[in-house]
């Protein structure tokens, strides 16, 4: 299996979350091992992808320095883990990534349009040999050997709609794009109109994210899927392991994990040279694996 790009730039524009301002995104191919490499185009500042780029976690995942920021790239990078992308130019011309629908769904038809490109590279992986976990309290996140690639996903929330709720993810592209990619952020009306009054999430509508209010959910058309808050934690957590910059052979699991908790998580493990192998996929001798980007 080789190293990934896209054919042709793309690009699409979208409301930010926070701002509520029209953000333009423009994704162009890259060259072999150059990776994920974000730019903002309004400050000539290049941001590579990397654990060591992260400056904010609080409420999505935020990469940049005292030079500038780009906020909200999780559910972007969902949709680059999925399919398989190494090399790429990732173009705003503002602090945030554009929302579109609050899934990772827009950008996958946005790769779509774009085409895939093998490039005369092996692909590299992250190969899990020992265990890592993050806790904090009773929440916890954590990477296992496996022959599969694979993310279980708990989560609890004192609300009659959500409740208990898990899904148990096996990784490829096409389930994805079936399972994974439609399920939207949520957040809670009283919380939203908080941050409103801290000029914050000013572009959130419910257009963008499912709405809930004490009782109930907000969305005239309802929710996408019945367990459709757990999926989209797996759709965070998957963005928040391509910040490692490689798709990840293991097996994760967490129980009420956070943007934090996975930061801590691919920064740990990176931290321990003996806890990963980074590996070809021709190395692994693993067709399932490669097969799971068809």
């Amino acid at each position: 299996m080789q190293q990934r790009t896209i054919k042709k730039p793309v690009e699409v524009v979208g409301i930010g979350l926070h701002k509520g301002e029209p953000i333009k995104l423009r994704l162009e191919p890259l060259g072999t091992d150059a990776g994920i490499v974000f730019y903002r185009e309004d400050l000539a500042l290049s941001i590579p992808l990397s654990p060591s780029s992260v400056i904010d976690t609080r409420m999505a995942t935020v990469i940049g320095s005292e030079k500038g920021f780009i906020s909200t790239i999780e559910h972007f990078l969902s949709a680059i883990y999925a399919y398989g992308i190494d090399n790429l130019r990732v173009i705003v011309d503002g602090n945030e990534m554009p929302i579109m629908d609050g899934s990772s769904i827009s950008f996958c038809l946005l790769l779509d349009e774009a085409g895939i490109e093998e490039q005369n590279a092996p692909k590299k992986i992250i190969c899990v040999k020992e265990p890592v976990e993050i806790r904090d309290g009773d929440k916890f996140v954590r990477l296992l050997p496996s022959d599969t690639a694979s993310f279980d996903f708990r989560i609890k929330f004192d609300h009659p709609v959500i409740g208990e709720q898990s899904e148990q993810f096996e990784f490829s592209t096409h389930n994805f794009v079936e399972e994974i990619a439609r399920a939207r952020t949520f957040g809670f009306a009283k919380d939203i109109q908080y941050l409103q009054s801290q000029n914050l999430a000013l572009g959130a509508t419910l257009q963008n994210a499912i709405g809930l209010d004490d009782h109930k959910v907000l969305n005239p058309e309802g929710l996408r899927f019945d367990n459709e808050f757990a999926r989209h934690k797996i759709l965070d957590a998957m963005g928040d392991m391509m910040v490692s910059g490689y798709n990840i052979l293991g097996k994760y699991e967490s129980f009420a994990g956070s943007h934090n908790l996975n930061y801590q998580l691919t920064s740990r493990l990176l931290a321990q040279s003996n806890s990963y192998d980074l590996v070809t996929v021709d190395e692994l001798q693993s067709v399932e694996f490669a097969r799971s980007f068809a």
